[in-house]
């Protein structure tokens, strides 16, 4: 949720009963710091953090957390977990809350010491893998001993009430709150996660070689025709542009290359166009290219068709899942005494 889970889009999900994360997984040190600033001038309520543990600038970030701990109260991560950075979080009583995708990750986190998991199942945008979160959430359920909630493929209060029964603490949610009146993509591309099917939303591991869902455009078949070669020179040009427009050295995206691979289990090719591929998806959520830019997606933006407010969208979610619970629920009563 990089440059999509900005301040505003936070504030309005704490204000509204949620819990919001900030995407700082894409923002240096300095412009982390602006954003919790920001974000405690708009909400009085928690709120929690997102980074990569191997990003340039991650300890700067940390202390950023740390010396805001009165408001950031969690932190949420996911390759590249470190024992000790997990130690000082929960030494100030910040709650760690990595996302998993694999039974294996889940129990790793667990005796890590983290507070709680999300697993995101395959439904979901990011690198998830191709388990469905029907069936990977009840195995980490049973695996581990710490809270869980359910990620990829949620979007409403039916899925809440279909969490809460497997046994998840609660659900999150990216694709629906991408999809909300307080979200800062601009409203052409909105209107495209609007308008796409889910014969639009598709699989590919060419953007940088892990398998990752998009919706169809011009950029998508750019690298969906390209092969491992011409994929790897549009990232080398993204990377170009990356660098040109965040100010990153070549040692920083080198740095944040090396990380992806020791961390990310991933391939030098693979990891140059990871770190390049922040670019291509910028270009549509804050730049607005709907065509030049890529748009991650979860499955769930195939039948979603409204851009509510974050406010609307959780009262709806909430007053939804009552309702089925309560219809699953049958009144209790009294037995009749049999003479």
């Amino acid at each position: 949720m990089g440059w999509i889970a900005e301040p505003q889009l936070v504030a309005a999900t704490s204000e509204a009963g949620g819990f919001g994360f900030l995407g700082a997984a894409v923002m240096k040190p300095q412009e982390a710091a602006a954003k919790i600033a920001d974000l405690r001038t708009r909400t009085k309520k928690p709120f929690g953090v997102n980074f990569h543990m191997f990003q340039p600038g991650a300890n700067e970030i940390v202390e950023v957390i740390l010396a805001n701990r009165d408001q950031v109260r969690a932190v949420s991560f996911g390759r590249g977990p470190d024992a000790r950075m997990i130690g000082r979080f929960r030494d100030t009583g910040i709650l760690c809350v990595p996302t998993v995708g694999a039974v294996k990750h889940a129990k790793k986190m667990a005796q890590l010491g983290v507070d709680m998991v999300v697993v995101q199942g395959g439904e979901g945008g990011g690198h998830t893998g191709s388990v469905a979160s029907t069936i990977l959430l009840p195995q980490v359920l049973d695996a581990v001993d710490i809270p869980v909630v359910a990620a990829g493929g949620f979007a409403d209060g039916r899925g809440l009430a279909a969490a809460l029964a497997y046994g998840a603490a609660g659900i999150a949610m990216g694709t629906r709150f991408l999809m909300t009146a307080d979200s800062p993509v601009p409203a052409a591309v909105k209107q495209r996660y609007v308008s796409a099917g889910t014969d639009d939303i598709v699989v590919t591991s060419n953007i940088d070689g892990l398998p990752q869902r998009m919706i169809r455009n011009a950029a998508f078949a750019r690298f969906g025709n390209a092969g491992a070669i011409g994929s790897l020179w549009s990232a080398a040009r993204a990377g170009l542009a990356t660098k040109r427009e965040t100010g990153a050295s070549w040692a920083e995206l080198l740095r944040m290359a090396q990380g992806l691979r020791t961390h990310g289990g991933l391939s030098l090719s693979q990891a140059i166009r990871a770190a390049a591929a922040p670019h291509l998806i910028q270009r549509a959520v804050v730049g607005g290219d709907a065509e030049g830019g890529l748009m991650a997606t979860g499955e769930v933006a195939g039948r979603l068709e409204t851009l509510p407010t974050v406010a609307a969208l959780l009262a709806d979610i909430e007053q939804e899942a009552r309702a089925r619970i309560a219809a699953l629920v049958p009144e209790v009563r009294p037995r009749r005494k049999v003479a």
